[in-house]
């Protein structure tokens, strides 16, 4: 059902597209046609769009963002999680808002896969990205008492007992999902020669792991450090462009000659149609809070990888990602039918 209804893009206006539009007639609301200029931006209080649930990474990196944001603009920025749809109610919020770049959208990966798997229409061109300030790569565990001691060792055993190592980390075509899909199918193996566990997140999955109730995991390698650094599980390998800098033993996939990056992201967007020179501004005012200490010690508490790119960048990245995700969706058989 939820992929029927958020299918459509007429669905999500009705969804979020009301409220704005009752926002608009309010008295004292800007007309339609006066979005500003970055030397009057901002001219009032913003609002930073986080499409999943309060609490949670992408939530807290968000209020982060807001409190940075408050503090260079002068302006509050305030945090609204508009949750369901599987991101898509959210996401579809920030596409619709008014594009002067006083509603800014906390985007997740969510938004590279979801357009192909039928559950929203919405992409990246549906927005002007502004900087992208997070992506953990994922990685596979196992535990550190199992037979398989290198990524090799792994590779071996499914190819030669197909469909039943078992696997989890997320729910069925959530990002750990699709990026063990990829990375099977990169390394020549069937989608389905690995059998995927779905679960709520990585942490249950971790349980499971050390409970002997699935073979591997894979996520990300800061979900899983505390079981690592205890000596409970062994990270294989990690799905990263270049080796982690605080994980530089860990091969990449790429090293054990699997060509193959996948990583889970979060990056501020703002609407289309945002003046070019509020983007520049709010794409600069990013840059120096992502190279501030105060950045630097929230991102390490959290565990997040940091990963900057500014607007022109992540547009790039994200065009990338978009054809990434579509073909792995599509071997997977996630695709909109």
């Amino acid at each position: 059902m939820i992929r029927e209804i958020f299918s459509k893009r007429s669905a999500l206006s009705l969804l979020v597209g009301l409220p704005l539009l009752f926002a608009s007639c309010t008295p004292g609301g800007d007309t339609d046609g006066d979005l500003g200029t970055a030397a009057t931006y901002p001219s009032k209080s913003g609002t930073v769009i986080c499409p999943w649930a309060p609490g949670g990474g992408t939530d807290r990196l968000a209020r982060f963002m807001a409190d940075q944001l408050q503090k260079e603009l002068g302006q509050p920025f305030v945090v609204v999680n508009r949750t369901g749809g599987s991101g898509a109610v959210g996401h579809s919020a920030g596409a619709l808002a008014k594009p002067d770049g006083h509603t800014l959208t906390m985007a997740t990966f969510e938004l590279s896969t979801m357009h192909w798997m039928g559950i929203s229409e919405l992409t990246w061109e549906d927005y002007t990205p502004v900087a992208e300030l997070n992506a953990d790569a994922a990685a596979i565990m196992v535990r550190a008492d199992s037979p398989w001691k290198s990524l090799r060792e792994l590779l071996a055993y499914i190819k030669a007992n197909p469909e039943k190592l078992t696997m989890s980390g997320t729910a069925t075509g959530g990002a750990w999902d699709l990026a063990r899909a990829g990375f099977q199918l990169e390394a020549g193996l069937a989608v389905d020669a690995v059998r995927w566990i779905p679960s709520q997140g990585a942490a249950p999955s971790i349980v499971e792991l050390l409970g002997g109730h699935v073979d591997a995991v894979c996520c990300s390698v800061p979900e899983a450090i505390t079981q690592i650094e205890a000596g409970q599980l062994r990270a294989l390998v990690v799905m990263a462009p270049e080796r982690l800098s605080d994980h530089p033993d860990l091969p990449t996939a790429i090293d054990e000659g699997v060509n193959w990056s996948a990583v889970g992201w979060r990056g501020m967007v703002a609407p289309k149609g945002t003046p070019p020179d509020i983007v520049e501004k709010l794409s600069d005012v990013c840059s120096k809070i992502v190279a501030s200490d105060d950045f630097r010690e929230f991102m390490r508490k959290n565990g997040f990888a940091t990963q900057y790119k500014s607007a022109d960048a992540f547009a790039t990245f994200l065009g990338e990602q978009d054809a990434q995700w579509k073909t792995v969706i599509e071997a997977t058989g996630y695709a909109k039918k």
